[in-house]
């Protein structure tokens, strides 16, 4: 049984969710305590909850302590089964969060794996489900991975009801991935408005386009306006798009000018262009179970962040492949976070 302190480094979800994937691949049992000890709300949320209870499923695992609140949770994998599931998490927790966790153990079942989530698309602190679908499945792929994503409603805070579709096909083994600069075609995304005037969603749009278009690429921003959803909310996602992608994202909220909106979302895109790595931060964290799982893998990330030094520490419990990670052409000790927190510039990741 590996023990694992669910406090330890960025201290939120990711710990568990990266954990019942990887005991689900590995067979390897797991006692997590300390669950979300220094947040706020501590304990098992909505959205870890369901990541936990969709790997139970996809695995056949046996699970304890899996309630809300909960600060412990031992679990016993089973046999990867794949097939058809169904989960609603009743609130807005995070559709992108729960699909992260499958997402990385799906393609070893021995059959496609279907899943059917309820709960929300566009939250706050969470990936949206366009950057799954537009970047972290178009990276995945480089590396033979295959799915389907559908966004069938969205589901804003703090009512939730979207609904997504995902498909994910079995494979073999995964390829390694190595990318270490980018090479930018374009620029797309998504603006979006439910239950509000579709120029919130054009407002959004036509401020990211202003300060896009000056990097010279062609950009492409949907507009996407619906009436028909349980709550109101808008949001934005941009993505550049070449031999690899990367994202920009931004949430609206009351009182919030739509043009700061698209602003913020160019903004942060922006970011990642001058740095011209290979994916962003976010990507940099999810791309860790992956790199372990395939093995002989290089890539660049915009800026290193305590979710991936998580991420690197806790993927190292299950599986044996060996990281390095380099900045400014040092390698550096992950282990000690302490020593790591105010690295931010571009840093080289390796798995061997």
């Amino acid at each position: 049984m590996i023990n694992i302190d669910g406090s330890f480094g960025e201290g939120g979800g990711s710990i568990v969710r990266i954990s019942t994937a990887l005991s689900a691949l590995t067979s390897k049992p797991f006692h997590i305590y300390d669950i979300r000890a220094n947040r706020p709300k501590k304990g098992l949320a909505a959205q870890h909850m369901n990541s936990a209870k969709a790997v139970a499923q996809l695995s056949n695992a046996k699970i304890t302590g899996l309630q809300i609140g909960s600060s412990e949770l031992k679990f016993c994998p089973g046999d990867l089964k794949g097939g058809n599931f169904k989960l609603d998490v009743k609130t807005a927790g995070s559709i992108g969060l729960i699909l992260q966790s499958f997402m990385i153990i799906a393609p070893f079942a021995s059959k496609p794996s279907k899943i059917h989530i309820t709960g929300g698309t566009d939250i706050r602190w969470a990936p949206s489900i366009d950057y799954i679908k537009n970047v972290t499945l178009p990276v995945l792929e480089k590396m033979g991975y295959k799915a389907n994503i559908c966004l069938t409603k969205r589901g804003h805070y703090p009512k939730g009801g979207g609904e997504v579709k995902a498909e994910i096909f079995p494979l073999k083994k995964l390829d390694p991935l190595n990318i270490l600069k980018s090479e930018i075609d374009s620029i797309k995304g998504v603006s979006h408005a439910s239950n509000l005037p579709i120029h919130v969603a054009q407002r959004q749009a036509s401020s990211a386009e202003r300060i896009l278009k000056r990097t010279g690429y062609d950009v492409d921003i949907e507009i996407e306006h619906s009436s028909n959803n349980l709550g109101a909310g808008s949001g934005i996602v941009l993505w550049a798009q070449g031999n690899t992608r990367f994202g920009g994202s931004a949430i609206g909220k009351p009182g919030k000018p739509a043009e700061i909106v698209g602003e913020e979302a160019a903004k942060n895109l922006l970011i990642n262009l001058k740095s011209n790595s290979a994916l962003d931060e976010h990507m940099g964290d999810q791309i860790i179970p992956y790199m372990a799982i395939a093995g002989n893998s290089t890539v660049e990330v915009s800026r290193l962040t305590m979710h991936t030094l998580t991420n690197l520490n806790v993927v190292e419990k299950f599986i044996s492949t060996e990281f390095e990670v380099v900045y400014n052409g040092n390698i550096f000790d992950f282990h000690n976070l302490e020593k790591n927190l105010d690295v931010v510039s571009p840093v080289i990741i390796k798995s061997h």
